[in-house]
């Protein structure tokens, strides 16, 4: 019976954590309704807070899920930024609402106080640390403060996620169509900044 029970809140807190998900890709944090993901869930909004105290922390523990999934699929090798920008731009045009999500974050957590970290300060940080560390291996050019790297490939590889617009005008009006071809040109923009490492074998 215990297990039973344990089950059903298994599944009660997924659904709530899958409609937070889509509820803050598409609304934000502040425009975020407890009600409607509740609805969504299947659920109460008693229930929703009996999980997570407030709607901050339940987009702090989706966000956190959500940087788990990216560092899966997405693995960052300082000597290689076009592949990194390939993978990046791969990741995020297959789950165009993640990138709505992190985005969202961005924005609405720009204006928290430096006292207090957002779920992407630390991530951002690691980053930062590896393309000091290869850097210093001369794997990366030293002249980059690693802080201009990181922006500067991230900037590229969602240029066409970040410009809607444009990216409508290039599937009818490129010289080639194929989403490949933007993909090819992310990739060949920060090789062109920084070229990988030429390692011996």
């Amino acid at each position: 019976m215990a297990s039973t029970e344990s089950a059903r809140a298994d599944s009660t807190r997924g659904r709530i954590v899958a409609a937070a998900r889509d509820e803050f890709a598409r609304h934000g944090i502040a425009g975020a309704r407890v009600d409607r993901i509740a609805k969504a869930a299947r659920t109460s909004k008693e229930r929703v807070y009996a999980y997570f105290r407030s709607k901050e922390e339940l987009y702090q523990h989706v966000a956190a899920a959500e940087l788990a999934a990216a560092a899966d699929a997405v693995h960052l090798d300082p000597a290689d930024l076009p592949a990194y920008a390939g993978q990046l731009f791969d990741y995020f045009t297959a789950h165009p609402d993640r990138y709505r999500f992190i985005t969202w974050g961005r924005l609405e957590l720009a204006a928290v106080p430096d006292g207090d970290r957002g779920p992407y300060h630390d991530a951002v940080l690691t980053k930062i640390e590896a393309i000091r560390r290869a850097q210093e291996s001369s794997d990366l050019d030293p002249v980059w403060d690693p802080v201009d790297v990181l922006a500067v490939v991230s900037q590229i590889a969602h240029t066409w996620l970040d410009q809607a617009e444009l990216a409508a005008v290039a599937r009818r009006a490129a010289a080639d169509t194929a989403p490949g071809a933007r993909r090819a040109a992310v990739v060949r923009a920060v090789g062109a900044i920084f070229p990988p490492a030429r390692r011996s074998s």
